[in-house]
């Protein structure tokens, strides 16, 4: 009888256990997460539409795709409590840890088949232009991505200022696009001579990605600069959710490549990905992020 009663109490403590950690729902009737401004909102929505509806079915409340016009929205988003998660870049990232001072968990960070989970900052040019390496586009446009960019804008205006390339001075005019895709097309157009973006590697990234979409001609944009190692940005958490949602969410994102082989190709770039899963990440990762961002303000100070 004391087996069975010793049973019995584990199994109501178990039962006590799932319906303490499900309490989340009682109050987060809907879970919004966020995704940077990278291409086309229309495109975006679309990539991670089916990521959505695995999240609702696997968690168990509506699920919203916020997005926003720039980098900034999102983690302005963030900040003030108007969504629980994003997809940010590590300089997004450094951002809205700042800006919510320390109130971001970064949790996962996507990982290729190589095993490798950073990227790469480049700066493209048409591949018919006369611009082979930097020092060609001497008082030349070079359009950056976004001022909350890690690939777009911080680390190759960063390295290029380290490698003698002052960007306010070497280039005759450093404006936004707005996003990468559209620094990509104005190249392509003419309207810039240069622009700042990403790649994976030499088969994934923007460019390839805007080639597959029949948004530019294939063999129409070269890379002329290439970065050091970006780490990839994480997939984030308000550090005041309860920690009930934190670990669903968590769990979701990192089995969708087996749960869901369809959605996780869809969000991280369909054919031309390389991306095989998720695996976890802390804020160490991105401190160094930060201090890039704290000697842009150093300069701008000065």
């Amino acid at each position: 009888m004391r087996i069975i009663a010793a049973a019995t109490m584990l199994a109501l403590g178990l039962g006590a256990t799932a319906a303490h950690a499900e309490d989340w729902k009682k109050d987060y009737k809907v879970v919004k997460f966020g995704i940077l401004s990278g291409e086309n909102e229309s495109d975006r929505i679309a990539r991670y539409t089916p990521f959505k509806d695995y999240l609702k079915k696997t968690v168990g409340v509506d699920v919203e795709i916020f997005t926003a016009g720039n980098y900034d929205g999102v983690i302005q988003a963030l900040a003030a409590n108007q969504i629980e998660f994003a997809f940010l870049g590590s300089s997004a990232y450094a951002a809205a840890y700042t800006e919510s001072e320390g109130g971001m968990v970064p949790l996962l960070t996507q990982q290729q088949e190589d095993g490798s989970t950073g990227y790469f900052s480049v700066v493209v040019v048409r591949c018919d232009s006369p611009y082979k390496k930097v020092e060609d586009l001497k008082g030349k446009t070079l359009a950056f991505a976004d001022p909350d960019s890690t690939s777009g804008y911080n680390v190759p205006y960063f390295n290029l200022d380290k490698q003698g390339f002052k960007p306010t001075e070497f280039f005759g005019a450093i404006p936004f696009s707005g996003s990468h895709e559209a620094g990509v097309a104005g190249v392509a157009n003419g309207q810039f001579d240069a622009a700042a973006t990403y790649i994976n590697n030499e088969i994934n990234g923007i460019p390839q990605r805007m080639e597959a979409k029949g948004m530019i001609k294939k063999g129409e944009i070269c890379w002329i600069w290439q970065s050091p190692e970006i780490t990839s940005g994480p997939f984030t958490a308000r550090a005041n959710l309860p920690e009930g949602l934190i670990t669903a969410m968590k769990d979701a994102v990192k089995n969708v490549p087996t749960a869901d082989p369809v959605a996780f190709k869809e969000m991280s770039g369909a054919e031309k990905s390389t991306a095989k899963g998720y695996v976890e990440v802390n804020h160490d990762r991105y401190q160094w992020i930060i201090d890039m961002r704290d000697w842009f303000k150093k300069q701008r100070r000065g």
